[in-house]
């Protein structure tokens, strides 16, 4: 439930094309619903903006089924994030309809509809040894409504590819910049633009890396202003972040 679908609901109650019981029926879950094992939060997107993600990892996998049927029973596209591909194997056949990224490893209940809110953001990676985070930022940015731009490959250590893409990432409200190494593309996308930057911080690196800590401290270290960081390997909470900005900025336009 968010504004637009509790407004459609009164006006077709005003309207006489529903009835009070049936509008009673439609809310009655509000502000959560309770599954015994999970409370879905179907107040979120009215609350926020952002309906409720499920985030698979540790989840038994018949819980998620039951989650997705109870979410899906809204009306609405449903995102299931870090779904790992064997569990994506078991949970398909009960939803025919639903997509299945493996790279980024999310699930949607149904295709991804057209862009519905004005203004864009930008998906950067350092090397493509970080697609599976960007691609998890993007398709959770384009759920959430947003038209998103892809920028791939443009990591410091052949820095001409970047300097040859100013006008993609003017054109940017927010731009989220993935990298792992030593995460330095987005203090230098930081000097480069006047929009906010969301670093993500991954995974990917030789030893010292540890595991994207030391991307992590670097980004937090950055002596460029306007970024923000996020956890590592957090696509999704960049595309969350970004998708909060936008959504601010462009609201009374």
């Amino acid at each position: 439930m968010n504004e637009e679908t509790i407004k459609a609901l009164l006006e077709a109650v005003q309207q006489g094309s529903c009835s009070p019981s049936e509008a009673l029926h439609q809310l009655k879950d509000l502000p959560y619903e309770d599954l015994g094992f999970a409370r879905l939060d179907h107040h979120r997107a009215l609350r926020t903006g952002q309906s409720e993600v499920i985030f698979c990892q540790g989840k038994q996998t018949e819980h998620i089924i039951t989650i997705l049927t109870h979410l899906s029973a809204k009306d609405q596209n449903v995102l299931a994030t870090r779904l790992e591909p064997d569990n994506a194997e078991k949970i398909l056949p009960h939803f025919p309809n639903a997509h299945y990224d493996p790279l980024a490893r999310c699930l949607l209940l149904r295709p991804l509809a057209e862009p519905t809110i004005s203004g864009r953001i930008l998906v950067m990676t350092a090397g493509t040894a970080d697609l599976p985070v960007a691609q998890e930022a993007w398709l959770t940015a384009r759920y959430m409504g947003h038209e998103v731009d892809r920028l791939f490959d443009v990591g410091v250590a052949g820095i001409h590819r970047l300097l040859g893409q100013r006008e993609l990432m003017d054109r940017a409200e927010v731009l989220i910049v993935v990298a792992g190494m030593e995460g330095a593309l987005a203090s230098v996308v930081g000097g480069l633009v006047e929009q906010p930057v969301i670093a993500v911080p991954t995974s990917v690196g030789y030893g010292a890396h540890f595991q994207g800590l030391a991307a992590l401290l670097s980004m937090l270290n950055s002596c460029a202003s306007g970024i923000g960081v996020v956890n590592i390997d957090n696509g999704f909470g960049a595309a969350s972040l970004a998708s909060a900005i936008v959504r601010r900025i462009t609201r009374d336009k």
